[in-house]
């Protein structure tokens, strides 16, 4: 069982105390678990609006909350029906494992699935496997993937597992590579995109991204390394636009910036198939009437030390049905 940080109320605000076993877990995480019967929703629209603070100062979705942290949370108010929303569980669901111990495992995630609630999802995939899995003392998030993208997601069965990991992902140990379709025919002397990223949020609160230039204060540095596996040809039905047909590349990140490889490829003029917020919308759509209507974004591979052991460990989960019959679909035509 998750032990409980100590809550204290004042008035209608409260003050959040973070335990030692909470220790670098992630702000939005610690507060979907801690703040039961709120909307995901709502944690993620007080926390960018600046309502909640850590220690009397501003704090972000990813930041990693410490010990003995002083967390303000404003005063939260339930309509009936989102209380009676809040109080329905997630469906017990188990995805395909690749890779288990008592340590962590590693599921192939589907595209289409969130990995967690929030932001208009009522439940994901950790969600789902923890009314799977009752009697898990402990399931948690050790990364994330986007909704759309499918493969290898790892989740952790126990705290030290979750902090060695996560310093992992954060100390750049890891080796992550997708497998991506992009647009049109990518040269092959372009093997390291290295723009510096942006995030910015859209009127309704959207969160976007946007390459930037060296000098911007906010830009993080982002390096994706290229690799082409193949050319795919367009398939037939597309318009004479898009006759050049597509690369299928390997694509490994050397940091885990949100939508780094999305907005790497696109910037460098070859947006991945199917994206809906950085990709070609003329081309989605006629994809789309052919039949393909996800994003071409594979986490294929991943190289990791065991959290417990330190063993070099290469895990793998091969394309979906529905991409490599794409890549089938694009050579016989």
């Amino acid at each position: 069982m998750h032990s409980k940080p100590s809550l204290q109320t004042a008035a209608a605000v409260q003050f959040l105390t973070v335990d030692e076993e909470s220790a670098g877990q992630r702000l939005d995480n610690f507060l979907i678990r801690v703040l039961k019967g709120v909307p995901k929703t709502h944690i993620y629209r007080i926390i960018r609006s600046g309502e909640v603070r850590r220690n009397k100062g501003r704090v972000s979705a990813d930041d990693r909350v410490n010990p003995g942290d002083v967390l303000r949370i404003p005063p939260i108010r339930l309509s009936e029906r989102a209380e009676e929303k809040a109080a329905q569980p997630a469906p017990a669901r188990e995805f395909p494992v690749v890779f288990e111990d008592e340590a962590f495992l590693a599921i192939h995630k589907p595209a289409g699935v969130a990995v967690h609630g929030g932001s208009g999802v009522s439940f994901g995939v950790i969600e789902q496997m923890r009314q799977a899995r009752p009697q898990a003392r402990l399931l948690e998030l050790v990364h994330r993937l986007d909704r759309e993208t499918s493969g290898l997601l790892l989740i952790a069965k126990k705290k030290s597992a979750l902090k060695a990991l996560q310093d992992q992902f954060r100390e750049r140990e890891t080796g992550k590579t997708y497998l991506a379709l992009v647009k049109g025919v990518w040269p092959a002397r372009l093997k390291v995109l290295d723009q510096p990223l942006h995030k910015y949020l859209l009127p309704d609160g959207e969160r976007r991204v946007r390459v930037t230039g060296k000098d911007d204060p906010d830009g993080m540095k982002s390096v994706s390394l290229v690799k082409v596996v193949q050319a795919v040809p367009a398939p037939g039905g597309l318009d004479a636009a898009y006759a050049e047909g597509f690369s299928l590349l390997e694509v490994t990140i050397k940091t885990g910036r949100t939508h780094q490889i999305r907005v790497h490829l696109a910037s460098a003029g070859h947006p991945i198939v199917g994206d809906d917020k950085y990709g070609d919308f003329e081309l989605n759509r006629q994809l789309t009437r052919l039949g393909f209507k996800r994003m071409f974004l594979h986490a294929w591979r991943l190289k990791l030390a065991h959290p417990v052991t330190g063993q070099a460990l290469e895990l793998q989960t091969e394309l979906p049905e529905e991409l490599q019959k794409w890549i089938s679909l694009g050579k016989s035509d």
